[in-house]
């Protein structure tokens, strides 16, 4: 078989980016949008890490959801083992409420640059451990078996407009979010949301769908787009996903690994192919009707 083979659309995940200052409607919009992404009922269906203090909670009216409260400090490795975490238990939508801290909050990102420059006295040098860590962040979002959302914090400016009387008066706008520049470019979709009506519009959208919308983000926002994503062949399961399906079998980790050496004859999991793991998904549904 040659290098290159030819292209075909994918069933995805989405992986969308919610950018706005605080007031901007970042939490409901991320839990609307999901409600169209799934089919109810949604107990056990959406995790929420939350940084904001609980923060997301107040929406609990909104859809049933569970959620988890991150506290400083805000290390990406704890982060991707709650991702991890919310796979494994069969989510199938996690929102990070916000991505942000991870970058600029306390013990962030930026945080641990600043450390290991003021140990090394140079501040270049120093973002040789965060740059692969941040890397990982990535990698950890775009892999997710989980349709992820994640809101950013945007930096805050105030301009001066006329209002209906006639009088100059300052009003709140959000600039670009407080994130690693370029960590837009990893989204299928980012949307920027304002103050004023809470309305969205896309800064970034590879699905083509929202050119030149301006709008509420709403269930039926999350339901365009899912159709979108479902549009293609099925895609390889993630071994997080299969993990799931065995745990909810009733399968121990030790009972899991000797079932995929069973099913596929591999004796390491670097060894899978493609086809082995949609025959490891059929293996664990089978188990877990039984």
């Amino acid at each position: 078989m040659g290098l290159f083979q030819k292209a075909e659309r994918k069933k995805a995940k989405l992986r969308l980016g919610l950018c706005g200052p605080s007031g901007a409607g970042k939490t409901m919009s991320a839990l609307r949008l999901m409600m169209g992404l799934l089919d109810p009922p949604y107990e056990g269906k959406i995790a929420v890490i939350d940084t904001e203090h609980a923060s997301a909670s107040l929406y609990a009216h909104v859809v049933p959801f569970d959620t988890m409260i991150f506290e400083p400090p805000y290390d990406v490795t704890r982060l991707l083992a709650a991702m991890k975490e919310a796979a494994e238990a069969g989510y199938q939508g996690l929102i990070i409420d916000s991505i942000s801290h991870f970058w600029a909050g306390e013990g962030g990102l930026l945080d641990e640059q600043s450390a290991a420059a003021k140990k090394t006295g140079n501040s270049y040098t120093a973002w040789r451990d965060v740059t692969p860590k941040h890397n990982r962040l990535i990698e950890g979002i775009l892999a997710s078996p989980l349709h992820v959302i994640a809101t950013m914090r945007s930096k805050v400016d105030y301009v001066m407009e006329t209002n209906d009387r006639g009088k100059q008066v300052p009003k709140k706008v959000g600039l670009a979010p407080i994130q690693r520049e370029g960590m837009d470019y990893e989204f299928t979709t980012v949307f920027d949301i304002g103050i004023d009506g809470h309305l969205a519009s896309p800064s970034k959208d590879r699905t083509g769908l929202f050119d030149g919308w301006i709008g509420l983000i709403t269930e039926e926002t999350g339901k365009k787009m899912r159709k979108w994503l479902e549009e293609g062949g099925e895609p390889a399961p993630s071994f997080s996903e299969i993990v799931a399906l065995y745990r909810k079998a009733g399968l121990t980790d030790a009972a899991i690994v000797e079932r995929v050496r069973t099913v596929t004859g591999r004796a390491s999991r670097a060894d899978l192919t493609e086809p082995d793991y949609f025959a490891l998904k059929a293996d664990a549904l089978t188990l877990k009707a039984s």
